[in-house]
């Protein structure tokens, strides 16, 4: 490799503890030049590191948060793309990464999988001219712009909060948007994901692997191989755990114990000092559990089979799953009725055609898994009746007008449970709950999923939306809309409810009607 390489390193402000000196200087002793960019006074900066100006690479102006977590992650992210566009034979290394040996680009490149679905940015690099690097510069000049990489129903749904006057930020869109999303995103897109590392390259140790490192038995070579060029320290993680749990400084016989002594870092000399974090920042004291490491714990669980088979109600996405694994448990073994009316995400309140082709049925194939002796009814605007399983039906059904709906089930058996995940619109839920309640058994469960999204095409403006249909009544115990002739219609059926429940988008209170559940006496 060329000498000329160099590493580039990102410290805003504050001391070096010695674990950031001990990468810096890993760096250092493999023969790199490293040239560390600061905002401000930086302390305990290792002999032999260059110190650089960051604002000359991107100003503190308008720094960009993650909402959720208070983490500047997004400026970070950044801040790493235009480095590399201003900087030849540059790699960026996070202040976590530890080297084992030189870096040896290839073609400019070099970057890493972390793990069987995600390339990370911990250590990349770009050559100026990379189309991927491009792509990256252009996604994150524009903070409102939307990602295709989560899924047409998540993209759509932002484009429509744009349309309306209300854009999403990217520092309220999923962490790593800007990040390892991205990255892995684009490097598929230009086809330069050819150029990525193995896991074992520069993530050698998972997140979850993170406390082998400080363990005195731990068999590094089990982790370390000669295909090892750096080893991912997860800083923050890792610094609350000397901390919390090791007195602050590593067993003298663990890897990281050891690679303090190979590189003469004096941990007493520059020690981790946790400060007490701001009250935003607080969420950023813990990773959130993965759904990964509660599958198959327990009894069969709806969320670990919305995630098998793709379905959206899932982890990925809304987690009704976690609810509906509480509520649906009693029923999981009787012979029931149930009825989801909305089998495919894209239909035509996405803009695609009723006829479009149609290839799978995720939440049917879960629910038919979960229940093991229910009958399964399918309602889509869409043709599903390729799908063959023993104890499925299909219907196809148009929701714009009651007749229809009436039409369509006139001689189809009552329901114990039924969802309505159809096109969200009002008028199509309404439609669908005056003419199917009446169809639902005493002690059965109506469903309506995402309130909080209505399509521009279908929706009407001369009807309230079925969020606040529901709250009035909760409210005042009267249902009210704008139609008052709907209004009259379903406060006929006031007395057969038994329960009426609105949970807000994944659970927390503060975020806008997203389902709602209604039991029947």
């Amino acid at each position: 490799m060329s000498p000329e390489y160099q590493i580039a390193a990102l410290w805003v402000s504050g001391s070096l503890s010695y674990l950031e000196q001990l990468c810096l200087v890993s760096f250092r002793d493999a023969g790199h030049h490293v040239r560390l960019y600061t905002y401000d006074e930086v302390g305990n900066i290792p002999e032999g590191i260059e110190v650089a100006d960051a604002n000359e690479v991107l100003s503190m102006d308008n720094v960009m948060v993650h909402k959720r977590t208070g983490s500047p992650a997004l400026h970070s992210d950044v801040f790493r793309y235009k480095l590399l566009e201003q900087n030849d034979r540059t790699i960026w290394a996070d202040t976590d990464a530890y080297c084992v040996k030189r870096f040896e680009p290839v073609d400019g490149h070099f970057y890493g999988w972390e793990s069987d679905s995600h390339i990370n940015g911990g250590v990349l690099a770009l050559p100026a001219d990379s189309d991927t690097l491009g792509e990256l510069l252009t996604l994150t000049e524009d903070e409102f712009a939307i990602p295709s990489w989560y899924g047409k129903e998540y993209e759509n749904e932002l484009i429509a909060k744009r349309d309306a006057g209300n854009p999403v930020p990217a520092g309220e869109q999923p962490w790593g948007v800007w990040g390892p999303h991205a990255i892995t995103h684009f490097l598929h897109k230009t086809g330069e994901v050819r150029y990525a590392l193995p896991r074992v390259a520069l993530y050698p140790f998972t997140f979850k692997e993170r406390r082998k490192m400080l363990k005195p038995d731990t068999d590094v070579q089990a982790y370390v191989t000669p295909e090892t060029y750096s080893v991912h320290l997860y800083g923050r993680r890792m610094r609350a755990r000397l901390v919390e749990r090791e007195g602050g400084i590593p067993h003298p016989q663990s890897l990281i114990g050891q690679l303090l002594k190979k590189h003469k870092i004096d941990p007493g000399a520059a020690p981790i000092i946790r400060k007490a974090p701001e009250p935003e920042v607080a969420p950023a004291a813990s990773e959130p559990l993965p759904a990964s490491a509660r599958y198959g714990r327990g009894q069969l669980n709806l969320t670990d089979l919305a995630d098998k088979y793709g379905s959206d109600k899932g982890s990925s996405k809304h987690r009704y799953t976690e609810l509906y694994n509480m509520l649906f448990q009693p029923f999981r073994h009787r012979k029931i009725r149930f009825l989801e009316m909305g089998l495919q995400i894209g239909g035509p309140e996405h803009g695609k055609s009723a006829d479009r082709e149609t290839t799978d049925l995720p939440s049917v194939r879960m629910w038919l898994e979960y229940f093991t002796k229910a009958e399964i009814v399918g309602l889509d605007i869409s043709d599903f009746s390729w799908f063959e399983a023993d104890r499925f039906s299909f219907i196809r059904c148009d929701m714009d007008k009651r007749e229809y709906i009436d039409a369509a089930l006139k001689d189809v058996a009552d329901f114990d449970i039924i969802i309505d995940d159809a096109s969200h619109a009002s008028h199509h839920q309404q439609n669908a709950f005056l003419s199917l309640f009446p169809k639902l058994k005493s002690g059965g469960l109506y469903i309506i999923e995402d309130l909080r999204w209505q399509p521009k095409a279908y929706e009407r403006s001369d009807i309230s939306k079925t969020a606040e249909v529901f709250q009035s009544y909760l409210s005042t115990g009267v249902f009210s809309n704008a139609d008052e002739n709907i209004a009259a219609e379903m406060n006929t059926l006031r007395a057969d409810i038994s329960g009426c429940f609105v949970f807000q988008a994944k659970y927390q209170k503060k975020r806008r009607d997203q389902v709602v559940v209604v039991h029947k006496r």
